[in-house]
C-alpha cells in the first residue's frame, strides 16, 4: 500500500484561549500492534508540532506518546492517555490527535443553548440569504427556477481555495478575486446558455431541466477536477470564539455577520434607488411592456445574472471561510435556500432575507429543542411543503408571481 503513513499533530489547546500553540520535541512512536510491539517508527515533532512515519498496509496500529518529552508545563487533557489505536483502512494519511490543554466544557444550560443556537441560526441564515438574494432575482427578471444555484455556492467557495492555495493570495484578496470571477461565469452563463434559450422561446419548464442538467455537469466538473475529498484554506481555519457579554463569537464568525449584511444591505439599497435597480424591478413586473418602451431587457436580465451570480459566490465564499471546502457544499445548501425564497415569496427581495433567516432559525434552533442534529435540515423541508400546499405565494408574495 503506496503512500500510507500516519501523521500525528500536537498542539496545545491553552484551554480555548488565543491560537493552538505547536509542540515541538515530544516523541511518538508506531507500533504494528498491542500483541507483537514490534516498532515501525519513531520520530520527534517539528516546529510545527508534527510527524508521519510510514507504514507497510491496511491493519490495527498503535501510536505512543512518552509524556516525559513533553514541555514543561504541558499535559495531557481529560484522562492523560498516551496511546492510541488507530484502525488503518485506506492508502492514505491518517490522522491521530492527543488532547493537550483542552477545556472541559460542562453540560450548557438551555438558556446558552439558545443563545448559541440563535447565533448559529442567524449566521447560517445570512448565508442563505446571499444566496436566495441571487436566485430571487434571477426568478424574479427571468421567472427560471435555477436548479444550478447550488454549483453557483460551490463555484464561489472552490475559485476562493485556487487562487488562495493554487495562486498564493491571502484569503480576503483570494475571496474578492472569486467573487469577481463568479460574476464573470454568471455573464458568460447568460450569453452562451440561457439568452439564446430566452430568444428561441424555449419554455420555462424546458429551461428548468436544463439547470437541472447543468447542475449535475458541473458537480462533476467540480467532483473530477477538484477531488472528492474536503479541504481548507490556509487561513482561519481554526479560531477560538471571544465572549461579547452572552455571545460568544470568533473573529471569522464577527466577518461574516458584516459582509453579509453589509453585501445585503447595499444590494437591497441599489435596487431601491439607483436606475438600474428600477430597470431590474421593471423587467420583474412586465418584461414585455418593458421592451415596447425602449428598455435592452436583454441587457437588465445580464446585469441580474452578474449580481445575483456574484451574491451567491460571495455566500460560498463565506461558507469556505466558515467551514471546509467541499465539491458538494453547494448542491447540500441549495433545499434551505429553495425553503427560504419559498417561504418568503419567489420573486421578492425582502421575502427571501425573511425567509431565509426563519430557515436558518429553525435549522439551527432545531437540535436545541429535541431534533436530532444528523437530521436538522428535515424542518426546512417540512416548512417548504406546508408554504406550498397553504400559501404558495410565500410569505411576502403575490399570488400572481406563481405559476
Amino acid at each position: 500500500m503506496e503512500g500510507a503513513n500516519i501523521t500525528v499533530t500536537l498542539k496545545d489547546l491553552n484551554g480555548g484561549k488565543g491560537e493552538p500553540k505547536p509542540i515541538p520535541g515530544a516523541t511518538i512512536t508506531v507500533l504494528k500492534d498491542s500483541k507483537t510491539g514490534e516498532e515501525l517508527g519513531s520520530q520527534v515533532t517539528d516546529q510545527t508540532g508534527r510527524i508521519s512515519i510510514g507504514i507497510p498496509g491496511n491493519g490495527t496500529y498503535v501510536v505512543e506518546l512518552d509524556p516525559k518529552t513533553l514541555p514543561s508545563g504541558v499535559t495531557l487533557s481529560g484522562r492523560g492517555e498516551t496511546t492510541k489505536t488507530v484502525e488503518v483502512k485506506l492508502a492514505s494519511s491518517n490522522f491521530v490527535t492527543f488532547p493537550i490543554g483542552a477545556r472541559v466544557i460542562e453540560k450548557a444550560s438551555k438558556a446558552s443553548e439558545i443563545v448559541d443556537g440563535t447565533r448559529d441560526g442567524l449566521k447560517t441564515g445570512l448565508l442563505i440569504a446571499l444566496a436566495a438574494l441571487g436566485l430571487s432575482l434571477i426568478f424574479g427578471t427571468t421567472g427560471l427556477t435555477n436548479f444550478a444555484h447550488g454549483e453557483l455556492i460551490t463555484l464561489g467557495a472552490i475559485l476562493t481555495y485556487i487562487f488562495n492555495r493554487g495562486v498564493g493570495l491571502p484569503v480576503i484578496l483570494a475571496g474578492v478575486m472569486a467573487v469577481l470571477a463568479s460574476a464573470l461565469f454568471g455573464y458568460l452563463q447568460d450569453r452562451g446558455l440561457w439568452r439564446p434559450l430566452r430568444h428561441r422561446g424555449t419554455g420555462l419548464i424546458a429551461m428548468m431541466i436544463v439547470s437541472i442538467g447543468l447542475a449535475l455537469l458541473m458537480r462533476s466538473i467540480f467532483q473530477y477536477g477538484f477531488g472528492g475529498s474536503t479541504r481548507t484554506l490556509s487561513e482561519y481555519v481554526t479560531q477560538p470564539r471571544n465572549s461579547y457579554g452572552p455571545i460568544d463569537l470568533s473573529n471569522k464568525e464577527i466577518a461574516i455577520f458584516a459582509v453579509s449584511i453589509f453585501a445585503i444591505g447595499v444590494t437591497c439599497v441599489a435596487l431601491m434607488r439607483t436606475r438600474l435597480g428600477k430597470a431590474m424591478r421593471a423587467v420583474s413586473d412586465n418584461p414585455a411592456l418593458s421592451a415596447s418602451s425602449g428598455m435592452r431587457v436583454d441587457g437588465v436580465i445580464s446585469s441580474v445574472w452578474i449580481l445575483g451570480t456574484a451574491l451567491t459566490g460571495l455566500a460560498g465564499v463565506l461558507l469556505a471561510v466558515q467551514q471546509q471546502v467541499n465539491f458538494n457544499m453547494g448542491f447540500n445548501l441549495l433545499l434551505l435556500v429553495f425553503a427560504g425564497v419559498t417561504l418568503g415569496g419567489l420573486g421578492t427581495i425582502w421575502g427571501a432575507l425573511v425567509g431565509s433567516l426563519i430557515i436558518g432559525l429553525m435549522v439551527e434552533l432545531g437540535p436545541v429543542f429535541g431534533v436530532p442534529a444528523s437530521i436538522k435540515e428535515v424542518g426546512a423541508l417540512v416548512v417548504l411543503i406546508l408554504i406550498l400546499l397553504v400559501r404558495p405565494q410565500g410569505i411576502l408574495g403575490k399570488a400572481q408571481r406563481i405559476g
